[in-house]
C-alpha cells in the first residue's frame, strides 16, 4: 500500500481531511498529515495524529527535526503528496514556486507525484487569476482534481466545492505497489490503447425525471487509473458520476445508453475494452413535457437500446482481448458464463450485487473465461482493478 503526505490548506472544508485520513487508513494507506498554519484554525492535529496513527507537522521550524533536514525527508519519504483542500492561496503559491512555510516547502521539495484538490468560493475558483495558476500547475505536471459543483458554506451555488474524499483517494495513483508508477510511465501496457466504460446510463421519462440504477462509477474509474498507471493510453467513456477524472485518463462523459454506444464506437480501435458500465437494457418514450400526478398513472413504452458489449464481439475492429462485467443477484456463475458465450466476449468479471456493492468500496469477483473460472476473494475496488489489470498484462504482453 502507499505512503500519502497529505498537506491540508486553511479552508472550511479542512475538515473533511478527518474523512479523508480515516478512509485512507481503511484502505491499508499510510498518512502523514501537514498542517498549514489556516488549517489548524479549522482542524487540530491531535484529531489528525489519532486518526493517522502518525505525528502531525506544523512548523517548519522544528529545530529537531530540521537538524535532520526533515523537510526534505518528509518530502522524499511518500509515494505521493496530496493537496487536500487546496485554497486559492496556496495554489498561487504553489504555482509561484514559493516556499514559505513547511507545506509549500515540501511541495518544492519532493520529487514525488503531486494531487490538488482545490476547494474554495465559486468566485474565487473562477477568477482568471486562479485559472491561470491551475494551469500553470497543469503544465508543470501536477494532477489537478475538478472541483465538484454545489451549494457552498457560503451561501453561493457553482463549482469549488471539495469533492468526497472517497472519490479523491480514487483519482490518485495509488495501487497496491509501495511505490506505484505514475500514468504515462512505462510498464506493461505501454503502446497499448485500453477502452473502458464505467457508471449507470440515465434514460429520459420526462424533461426532469429518468430511470437509472445504482452504479457509482468507482470500479470502472479504478481499472481505468491501474491501467494508465500501467502505460496504457486509456479511454474511459462515464455515464452520469461525480467522481474525478484518474490522472493520465482520457475521458469522455455521457448520459444515455445510445450516447456511450456511439461513444464506445467513435473510441476504436483498441487493443482492450472492459465494458465496466451499467447500461440500461431499455429506453422509455420520453414526455416532451413534465408529467403529472394528475396525468394518472404512468404507461411508458418501451424500446431496446443497443447492446454495446454484443456490438463489439462481433465489430469488424473487435479489440483483442474484450472483457465485460456481469453484475447479478443470483446464478452469478451461470449467468455469467452464458453471457459470455453470448456476447462473444473474452472474459467475464462477474459479482454479486446483492448486498453493498453497487456504491460500496470492496467487490467479490469472479473472472469468467473460456476455460476456466477463478474465484478472486473479496478486496477493495482498487485491489480488484490492479489484480485485473495485473492479468490483462499477462496475457497481452
Amino acid at each position: 500500500m502507499a505512503r500519502i503526505l497529505l498537506i491540508i490548506g486553511g479552508g472550511i472544508a479542512a475538515y473533511k481531511a478527518a474523512e479523508l485520513v480515516r478512509h485512507a487508513r481503511k484502505g491499508g494507506h499510510e498518512v502523514t498529515p501537514v498542517l498549514t498554519d489556516g488549517a489548524q484554525h479549522f482542524v487540530t492535529p491531535m484529531s489528525l495524529a489519532a486518526l493517522a496513527e502518525s505525528p502531525v507537522y506544523t512548523s517548519l521550524w522544528d529545530l529537531k527535526d530540521e537538524v535532520e533536514m526533515g523537510h526534505i525527508e518528509l518530502s522524499r519519504a511518500a509515494d505521493h503528496v496530496l493537496v487536500c483542500p487546496a485554497t486559492a492561496g496556496l495554489i498561487a503559491k504553489m504555482a509561484a514556486g514559493l516556499a514559505t512555510d513547511l507545506a509549500t516547502t515540501l511541495l518544492l521539495a519532493t520529487d514525488k507525484p503531486v494531487t490538488v484538490a482545490p476547494a474554495m468560493n465559486v468566485r474565487m475558483w473562477e477568477h482568471p487569476a486562479t485559472q491561470r495558476n491551475i494551469a500553470q500547475l497543469r503544465a508543470d505536471g501536477i494532477n489537478v482534481l475538478d472541483p465538484d459543483e454545489g451549494p457552498m458554506a457560503c451561501g453561493e451555488f457553482g463549482p469549488g466545492r471539495l469533492p468526497d474524499p472517497e472519490a479523491i483517494l480514487a483519482a490518485l495513483p495509488l495501487g497496491d505497489a509501495t511505490t506505484p508508477p505514475l500514468a504515462g510511465a512505462e510498464g506493461p501496457l505501454t503502446g497499448k490503447h485500453v477502452l473502458v466504460t464505467a457508471g449507470p446510463t440515465h434514460e429520459p421519462i420526462d424533461p426532469v425525471r429518468v430511470l437509472a440504477n445504482k452504479s457509482s462509477g468507482k470500479q470502472g474509474f479504478a481499472i481505468a487509473q491501474a491501467a494508465a498507471a500501467a502505460g496504457a493510453r486509456v479511454t474511459l467513456i462515464a455515464g452520469p458520476v461525480s467522481l474525478p477524472t484518474p490522472f493520465g485518463v482520457s475521458r469522455i462523459d455521457v448520459t444515455t445508453a445510445q450516447e456511450m454506444h456511439d461513444a464506445v464506437m467513435t473510441s476504436l480501435p483498441a487493443d482492450v475494452a472492459v465494458m465496466v458500465a451499467a447500461v440500461a437494457d431499455w429506453r422509455p418514450q420520453p414526455s416532451d413535457k413534465k408529467l403529472k400526478k394528475g396525468d394518472g398513472p404512468l404507461e411508458l413504452k418501451f424500446s431496446s437500446n443497443p447492446d454495446i458489449l454484443a456490438t463489439l464481439g462481433e465489430h469488424p475492429d473487435r479489440p483483442g482481448l474484450l472483457i465485460g462485467f456481469a453484475a447479478e443477484t443470483h446464478d452469478v456463475i451461470e449467468n455469467a458464463k452464458g453471457k459470455r458465450e453470448r456476447k462473444k466476449a473474452d472474459w467475464i468479471v462477474a459479482n454479486d450485487v446483492s448486498g453493498d456493492v453497487m456504491g460500496g468500496d470492496r467487490n467479490t469477483i469472479h473472472l469468467v473465461t473460456a476455460d476456466r473460472v477463478d474465484d478472486w476473494e473479496e478486496a477493495t475496488k482498487h485491489a480488484v482493478a490492479q489484480k485485473l489489470i495485473d492479468r490483462i498484462s499477462d496475457t497481452i504482453s
